[in-house]
This record gives C-alpha cells, structure tokens and sequence, in this order.
C-alpha cells in the first residue's frame, strides 16, 4: 500500500502536471480522502480544458459529496467545486429520487452510473431553479462525479448556512417570504427542492440562496407533493422559531395557487 506521504505527493505532481496549483498542504490533505483515479481523470480535464486554476479549502463535507473553493478563468473566479465520493455515496438513496424521473428514466442501476447521472441531475436542476428566478449558485460545467459551480461567499469566506445566521425580526420576516416565493417558482418550474431546509439555505449578505438541489424532482416523480409537503414544513417549523407570524397550510397553498 502506498503511504499517505507519498500519495500526496503523487496528486500533487500530477496536480502541477494538469497546472492546476493547491494553495497549500492542508488543503492537499482535505482532498486526500476525495479522490480516486477516475476523479483525478476527471478533475484534469476540466483543469486543461482551463475551467480550473487553482483548488482551494474544504467549504463543507456530506455524506456524499465534498464541496471546495476554487479559482478558474485566469484565477478572476472564485468557484465552487462539488466532488460526489463515488466509493461511499448512497447510491440506492440516490436511486429513490432518480426513479419516476424522465429526464434519467434510462441510466444503468450501477453506483458509478447513479453518481454521474446525479450530478448530471443537480446541473440540470441548478439551471433549472436559476431561470425560473430562483437565486442558486449558478452552474458552469459538469463532468463524471464534479459539478463547478458559482461560490457564494467572498474572499474565500463561504455564505452562511441560514440555520446560524443572526436575524432581526423584520430580516427573518422577509427571509421567510423569500423562501416560500422561491418554492412558488420552483413549483411552476415543474421543479420541488425535497430537501429543504436551514442546512441547504444559504445567506449571501441578505440574500436567501438555495443550495443542493440533486434530488430535486420534478412533478411528475411520484412523491413530489410528499417533498412539497415536507419542503413547506420544514421551512415553517425553523421560521416559527426565530418568531414569524407562519402558516404552513397557507404556505402551501400560496405555492401551488401560483
């Protein structure tokens, strides 16, 4: 087995080989337990292909999918990079919310092929929620197991989680409403989040961003109006907390009046 050592060094040779740079070597270490060949693979395409300049610091880690800060376009960019683990991600999970989908009705029942066709998915829901007048981070490119995206956030210090975010009564009243708008004009973009919450809000100063949107289904996923149903609740639930006046019946029906 190759020690740690050495296969740090590795990436980072081949690393500068792709001429993308690693701002330092905790951050090499942060993408240690990330990559595989394929992902390597992956990772210098997009770089020679000159998406990628520079990668960054860890933004967050999930059980499937480790986001990091980054630099592209002549390092005149920050991005978000998405890397979805292949090895560890539940695929079967993944499998729930791609099943009744139409647009991923063919994919082979295999975890690489559920992974790639997830990503895949969270570009086309991104693209989705973002023409509908859905603040999202906005996508750019996509490839196998890495979605690049805009960062939010500034100077390399990432938005906020809304679950954590400081706010007067009057900013969580307008933060409400701007989510329950957001989930109006996902819905008539045949599009429910379905997993939402204060963990997949962000907070871009005053801005209500929606985040992770790969299993976002469309309408016609046979448990869309369950998600609906759950989206609206737990928005409801964490606003009623922080003391806005909420509905969710209301809500909820505000969404699909349209």
């Amino acid at each position: 087995m190759v020690k740690v050592e050495n296969r740090l060094k590795m990436i980072d040779r081949k690393i500068d080989q792709s001429r993308i740079r690693i701002k330092d070597a905790d951050d090499l270490k942060s993408l240690e337990g990330v990559f595989d060949t394929s992902t390597l693979k992956t990772l210098y395409f997009l770089a020679n292909k000159g998406e990628i300049d520079a990668l960054g610091g860890v933004i967050s880690t999930g059980k499937e999918a480790n986001v990091f800060h980054a630099l592209g376009c002549g390092s005149e960019r920050e991005l978000a990079i998405k890397i979805y683990r292949i090895s560890t991600s539940n695929f079967k999970a993944m499998q729930s919310y791609l099943i009744g989908d139409p647009r991923f009705k063919d994919i082979r029942h295999e975890k690489r092929s559920i992974v790639f066709a997830w990503t895949k998915k969270e570009m086309r829901n991104l693209k989705k929620a973002h023409s509908a007048g859905v603040r999202v981070p906005k996508p750019f490119d996509t490839r196998n197991n890495i979605l690049l995206m805009e960062f939010i956030g500034e100077d390399e210090l990432p938005a906020q989680q809304l679950r954590v975010v400081p706010l007067t009564p009057e900013e969580a009243k307008d933060a409400y409403e701007t989510t329950i708008e957001y989930v109006r004009r996902l819905y008539q973009a045949n599009l429910v989040h379905a997993d939402l919450s204060e963990f997949n809000i962000l907070m871009d100063g005053r801005e209500v961003v929606f985040i992770d949107m790969g299993q976002s289904v469309t309408l016609d996923h046979p448990n869309a109006m369950e998600f609906l149903q759950r989206d609206v609740d737990n928005v409801a639930r964490f606003f009623k907390k922080k003391g806005v006046k909420v509905d969710s019946d209301a809500a909820l029906d505000m969404v699909l009046s349209g």
